[in-house]
C-alpha cells in the first residue's frame, strides 16, 4: 500500500442510495408518460419498462435522460422532474464523516457509470471533498467501466494505477476491473451477502483498512 495517493469511489450504492434514481426512472417518468397518454399508471409502468428493456443497459442511450425524453415524447423539461425528486437524494449515513477524515490525506475522486447530469445533483453535498468526478457514460462514452476506463482516469489525475484504490458495490466493475487495471480495490456490500478480505460493509471499514494496510 506504499504510495497510495488516490481513493476512488463509485457513486450509487457506495456514496448515495438508489432512492433518487428510483424516483426519476421508475416512478417519475412513468407518471409523466401516463399523464401524457391518458393511460393508467400501471399501464405506463409496463410500457416504459418494456422500452427500457428494448434498449438495454449495454447501450449509451440507457443512461441518457434526454434520449428517453425524446423517445417517450414526455412533456416539459427533464430538469423539472429531477428538481422535484431532489429530496430523494440520500447519502449513506457515514459518508460525510468518512470523506471528511480522508480529505487532505488522500485525493478523492468518483468514477461512476451514472450520467453526469445526475452525478452533479447526487454529489452536490460532497463537492468540497472531491477533486474530480468522472462519468464513464458521459465523459468516455463507454457503457461500463473497463480497465481502459480506469487507466484513462489515472492518466488524467496523473497517478500510477498502483497508487489508487477504488471502492464500489459491483463485484465485476468495481472490484475485478480495477484490479485488472493494476489498482487496489475493495467491494462494499451493505446488505451483508458477501464475505472475504476484499469486502467491507460500509465506509467506516475503509478507514480501518487504510490504517491496517492489510488487503
Amino acid at each position: 500500500m506504499v504510495g497510495l495517493e488516490v481513493v476512488s469511489f463509485d457513486a450509487e450504492g457506495t456514496l448515495v442510495n438508489q432512492d433518487f434514481a428510483v424516483a426519476v426512472w421508475e416512478k417519475g417518468i412513468p407518471q409523466l408518460y401516463a399523464k401524457s397518454r391518458g393511460i393508467s399508471y400501471e399501464d405506463a409502468v409496463r410500457e416504459v419498462f418494456r422500452q427500457y428493456e428494448e434498449v438495454g443497459e449495454d447501450r449509451l442511450e440507457w443512461y441518457d435522460i434526454k434520449y428517453w425524453w425524446r423517445r417517450l415524447r414526455l412533456p416539459g423539461d427533464w430538469r423539472d422532474l429531477v428538481e422535484r425528486c431532489l429530496d430523494k437524494i440520500g447519502l449513506y449515513p457515514e459518508v460525510p464523516e468518512v470523506l471528511e477524515k480522508l480529505h487532505g490525506r488522500y485525493r478523492l475522486i468518483v468514477v461512476s457509470n451514472t450520467a453526469r447530469e445526475f452525478l452533479e445533483y447526487m454529489l452536490r453535498d460532497l463537492s468540497q471533498y472531491l477533486e474530480a468526478v468522472f462519468s464513464v457514460t458521459s465523459d468516455f462514452r463507454e457503457v461500463k467501466k473497463s480497465p481502459k476506463t480506469f487507466l484513462k482516469v489515472c492518466r488524467i489525475v496523473n497517478v500510477e494505477p498502483s497508487q489508487v484504490i477504488h471502492i464500489g458495490d459491483h463485484p465485476r466493475f468495481d472490484y475485478e476491473v480495477p484490479i485488472q487495471a493494476g489498482m487496489k480495490a475493495l467491494l462494499i456490500d451493505r446488505k451483508g451477502t458477501r464475505s472475504g478480505p476484499h469486502v467491507i460493509r460500509d465506509l467506516r471499514e475503509l478507514l480501518e483498512r487504510l490504517q491496517e494496510m492489510d488487503f
